[in-house]
């Protein structure tokens, strides 16, 4: 098997595959044919700075279709592509590099300066940068042979503690994308797909590309930042027939802007968290079409939706998809991997995942007398905000950090738009005051040290964190106060 051969280059080499809207306003149709022609020259330019079969290639690349040619490239010759969100900064970057020893970095020039910190001391890892149009030039290397276990994918989820984990996929995370293109995104040959979220996340690898290109639909490609107003108007001009979106930016849309009916659009799907009745019910009224939610995990990828076809249930993440085993076991959603045709193999660095052992998801749910699915919570302390899974050791150690911070304590704090957002409880060291001077300070100096979507939109500061017997912090308590918000 070879993604890139099978789907790619068995296409229509005519047909439209991408869809690029460019930041400085420029458009862009590419077909199947230029994509395999790009995707094999710049394959060409990975084996000539060493990476083939079983090698790492990063991406730090936006929306652009230079990130899909350098996927597509990895695909063909057997590499392992990590694609990381430019959001990232140099510390998560560099824990990144050191996890995974990449062959080749494929960057966005305006990515430069965060990559080259990131990079201090680091002399092993070519660096290819876009756009450059030398990288079209290479002779596209031999598809390798590849079965459905061998590596294709890395993606980073967040755990309750530690640092991020790499979740390591195998070539059938490609080919199982069938499943849920077909019983949840379910666009149609021809039509055309526009998942909105940014390259470097499980649901870009595969419902920006690949999924629609399984069905024969092509994918649109926005490099630019999130507006409500010209979301609505490039649905309507682009003619887009399935829009997949995050939670969050259903609510703000529903909240900021008049929603009406589209002549093509036909589905709307979202993941990540559970949408409340007013939004869903808004989306209804203005388009005419539900907004059907589904679910999954990085490290498995789609398992449920609310079916085409079929009323979406409010508040449900669906029921399972075909074929694919899953029950709840004492309130949590527990799977048989050997159903799920996108089951990770392992985290990278530790022993492969065992598919015949049953995968504890840690999610909490609910099931109703018709199988429908309900999510409650995490069973851990992953916080979910705005679609991005937060782990809280990550923020707590960058606030520990900083100099007038003795102690931190970080939990998931509800919110109307976000679902939820990062709570900060700060305890400082001594001779320390605790203002909005110093809060404000604190939020910036977490956005430096790390992705600006985890800083702590809310900051308070106390004189001791709620602990055990045994020293542990008690977070439950800590949920289960009301945030300041001052």
């Amino acid at each position: 098997m070879n993604f890139a051969r099978d789907v790619v280059e068995r296409a229509d080499p005519q047909a439209r595959a991408l869809v690029e809207l460019a930041r400085d306003g420029g458009r862009r149709e590419w077909s199947f044919g230029e994509v395999a022609q790009r995707s094999g020259a710049l394959a060409g330019a990975l084996a000539v700075h060493g990476a083939g079969r079983g090698d790492v290639v990063m991406t730090l690349i936006g929306n652009r279709p230079e990130w899909v040619f350098t996927m597509v490239a990895c695909f063909r010759v057997g590499a392992i592509a990590l694609p990381c969100t430019e959001q990232l900064r140099a510390k998560d970057l560099r824990l990144r590099l050191d996890a995974v020893a990449p062959r080749v970095v494929v960057a966005d020039e305006r990515n430069r300066a965060v990559l080259e910190e990131a990079l201090a001391g680091r002399d092993d890892i070519a660096v290819l940068t876009i756009p450059d149009e030398a990288l079209y030039r290479h002779a596209a290397p031999p598809h390798a042979e590849l079965s459905p276990e061998d590596p294709c994918l890395i993606t980073f989820t967040s755990g309750s503690a530690g640092e991020p984990k790499p979740v390591l996929h195998g070539q059938r995370y490609l080919t199982g994308q069938q499943l849920q293109a077909e019983h949840w995104l379910a666009p149609r040959t021809g039509e055309l797909v526009w998942c909105t979220a940014a390259s470097g996340w499980s649901k870009s690898a595969r419902n920006v590309f690949i999924a629609p290109w399984v069905r024969g639909a092509a994918g649109l490609l926005h490099d630019a930042r999130f507006d409500p107003l010209e979301r609505l108007e490039l649905i309507e001009r682009e003619r887009v027939d399935v829009l997949c979106m995050a939670p969050t930016e259903y609510r703000i849309i529903a909240k900021r802007t008049t929603l009406r009916g589209f002549e093509r659009l036909h589905g709307l799907v979202a993941a990540g968290e559970a949408l409340n009745p007013e939004v869903l019910a808004a989306w209804r009224e203005g388009t005419g079409l539900d907004v059907r939610d589904g679910y999954g995990q990085t490290e498995t990828g789609q398992m449920t939706a609310n079916l085409p076809g079929e009323p979406a249930r409010p508040g449900s993440m669906g029921r399972p998809l075909a074929g694919v085993r899953m029950w709840v076991d004492d309130g949590e959603l527990v799977v048989d991997p050997r159903t799920v045709p996108t089951f990770f193999l392992g985290y990278l660095g530790s022993e492969p995942q065992d598919r015949a052992a049953v995968w504890r998801t840690g999610d909490r749910v609910h099931q109703d007398e018709d199988g429908f699915l309900y999510f409650e919570g995490r069973a851990d302390d992953v916080i979910i905000s705005a679609g991005y899974r937060i782990g809280p050791f990550e923020v707590e150690s960058a606030l520990v950090s900083h100099s007038a911070v003795a102690e931190a304590a970080v939990v998931a704090a509800p919110d109307e738009e976000r679902g939820n957002v990062v709570r900060a409880v700060v305890v400082l060291r001594d001779g320390q005051l605790g203002d909005d001077a110093l809060a404000a300070e604190l939020q910036e100096y977490v956005k430096a040290q790390t992705a600006p979507y985890k800083y702590p939109r809310i900051v308070e500061f106390r004189d001791e964190l709620p602990k055990t017997s045994s020293g542990k912090i008690r977070r439950a308590l800590l949920r289960a106060e009301p945030a300041d918000r001052a």
